[in-house]
């Protein structure tokens, strides 16, 4: 058994951000993460990070460009902790070393995005998230914080409300340990690859949201999953929406600037789910290029500028579509890029079982609400990183001494059940996991994307529940102890189909369209009957849904028109 104060579950930026926040406190914490932190998928951010650092802007209008880009399902009193802690975390993370891109006065470069009424996106180039992820993980090594790399957490064991810790997997030798804790924190990312179309990296299942669900905690707005406008065409890497910010223009077959039929005002700066959704309709009425994509032309901007601030694009662009984008426009489709929901958690990270936090785009703090802005998504992870450290460290301080025998029992208890469950999957007769997976990744892609309605929504939860009951007979043939990957994945596909349950089911209750979650035969926002938060609860019979009020401050909801 290793015992820890706290051990924070994943290594990319909010679970760094927490665990430094931990020991500055003076906490044991310990990372456990699945990749080496410096592999997690925050690295993948690209555009930049939003902070209302100008003189001419204010936290206030950061507020309402976010409250209104959610479709007005954010809570407002979370949004305002996002934006008013914005500044300060950007100067944190520029004081500890980010390489952030400069105006001639040496100040912090700042880029227009999608939704924003100012141009308030710092940016180090087109490669953000790939520098505050290595300042942080400087900051925890010079910190000298104990990381357990590539490790696999299997279960969390929560009793009487309280969590205990957990197990894991050593994937170097498949050897499951448990983990005490005071108190553990999930930093775990998101599940884009529970879609065939994704720009995330292929560890991204959602398999940290599954375990707490599985232990409980319910899941918070799922059927809310934003579709980046601008994907590689064929691979769906991430062209950053920074390449919009400089001015590119997207064009359909006919040479047409076609968001001039949708967002007038904005153009190609409206936010992502009303531009992945003019892409998507431009393709399906027969106006994008065979094969399903339309261009993003930067040409015009010129080499040295796209050198300068878009190097990353560029050379993404020759490596996997042949394309320099300095002489011929990009090929993009909307594809999976970010999860709006997540598990339930409050403005500290704190989940509703005592001592268990959630934080960055595994939990659902209700920052984003119905459709996240560009550039949110890296401030999240700073803000709501070092406040749920901050708290953690105050649980902690607070805990009495207890009589430790009954917790260890509960911790032994499922450390045995982990080794049966993974015994029980080894063999060569029943299901394998790629064929569940891959049936999964293209029923969620086919019925519960950019545009959804009612059959294919139905659809859809017939054919995961079929997945479902072949899940029971799954099994892994490869006895390897060294990372053994089929036994990685025949873990982690509970989990998916878990999340992609609650996704449809959600998305077929709610009757209208929101943000990124956009019903055909429901084209109206009903804020009569739906301006409430969705949750999920896992049952025998599948995920059990109950709602809960929006929490509105300031900003009364009003039409959305850019």
């Amino acid at each position: 058994m290793i015992t820890h104060d706290v051990v924070v579950i994943g290594g990319g930026l909010s679970g760094l951000r927490c665990a430094i926040e931990l020991h500055e406190k003076g906490v044991d914490v310990a990372i456990i993460s699945k990749v080496p932190p410096i592999r997690s998928h925050s690295g993948a951010a690209q555009g930049g990070i939003n902070a209302s650092l100008g003189s001419d802007d204010s936290w206030e209008s950061h507020a309402f460009d976010t409250v209104k880009g959610s479709d007005y399902l954010a809570d407002q009193d979370t949004v305002e902790i996002l934006c008013r802690e914005a500044p300060d975390r950007v100067i944190e993370m520029e004081h500890w070393g980010t390489n952030f891109s400069r105006k001639d006065d040496g100040t912090i470069a700042q880029r227009p995005f999608g939704g924003a009424g100012f141009p308030r996106t710092c940016y180090a180039g087109d490669r953000t998230g790939h520098n505050l992820l290595h300042t942080l993980h400087e900051r925890v090594l010079r910190a000298g914080i104990k990381v357990y790399r590539e490790w696999l957490v299997t279960k969390i064991v929560i009793e009487d409300n309280r969590c205990q810790g957990f197990v894991a997997m050593n994937l170097l030798n498949s050897e499951l340990e448990v983990f005490k804790t005071k108190a553990t924190v999930l930093a775990t990312g998101g599940y884009g690859r529970i879609y065939e179309r994704s720009t995330n990296a292929i560890i991204n299942k959602g398999f940290g949201i599954s375990l707490a669900y599985r232990a409980g905690v319910p899941m918070q707005d799922m059927e809310f999953v934003q579709f980046h406008p601008t994907t590689l065409w064929g691979t769906n890497i991430l062209i950053t929406e920074g390449a919009r910010g400089e001015g590119g223009y997207l064009y359909n077959k006919d040479h047409e600037r076609f968001m001039k039929d949708y967002a007038a005002s904005s153009m190609e700066l409206a936010p992502r789910d009303i531009v992945a959704r003019s892409i998507q309709q431009e393709i399906d009425e027969g106006r994008g290029f065979p094969g399903g994509y339309v261009h993003l032309d930067i040409t015009h901007l010129g080499k040295d500028l796209i050198e300068k601030r878009l190097g990353g694009i560029r050379q993404i662009s020759i490596d996997f579509a042949g394309i320099d984008p300095v002489e011929e426009p990009i090929p993009v489709q909307p594809g999976q890029h970010y999860s709006m929901g997540g598990i339930s958690s409050d403005k500290d990270g704190a989940t509703p079982a005592n001592g268990l936090y959630a934080v960055g785009e595994c939990a659902c703090i209700s920052v984003h609400g119905a459709n996240r802005l560009g550039g949110n998504s890296l401030l999240d992870t700073v803000v709501f990183g070092r406040r749920a450290g901050v708290h953690a460290a105050d649980y902690v301080a607070s805990l009495e001494e207890k009589e430790e025998s009954e917790e260890d029992d509960a911790l032994e208890q499922a450390l045995n059940n982990e080794r049966t469950a993974i015994s029980d999957m080894m063999g060569s007769d029943g299901e394998s996991y790629s064929g569940i997976s891959e049936k999964l990744k293209k029923t969620m892609q086919e019925n519960v994307g950019v545009f959804r309605e009612k059959k294919k929504l139905q659809k859809a939860i017939e054919d995961i529940k079929k997945l479902e009951e072949r899940a029971k007979s799954l099994k892994v043939k490869t006895t390897a102890k060294e990372f053994n990957l089929e036994l990685l994945n025949a873990i982690e596909l509970k989990g998916m189909l878990d999340l992609a349950h609650a996704i449809a089911l959600g998305a077929l209750v709610r009757e209208e369209s929101r943000g990124a979650h956009y019903r055909t035969d429901f084209l109206e926002r009903d804020d009569g009957n739906w301006l409430k938060h969705t949750l999920a609860y896992l049952t025998p019979e599948g995920p059990r849904l109950e709602y809960k009020e929006v929490n509105i401050t300031t900003f009364q909801p009003q039409r959305r028109t850019y």
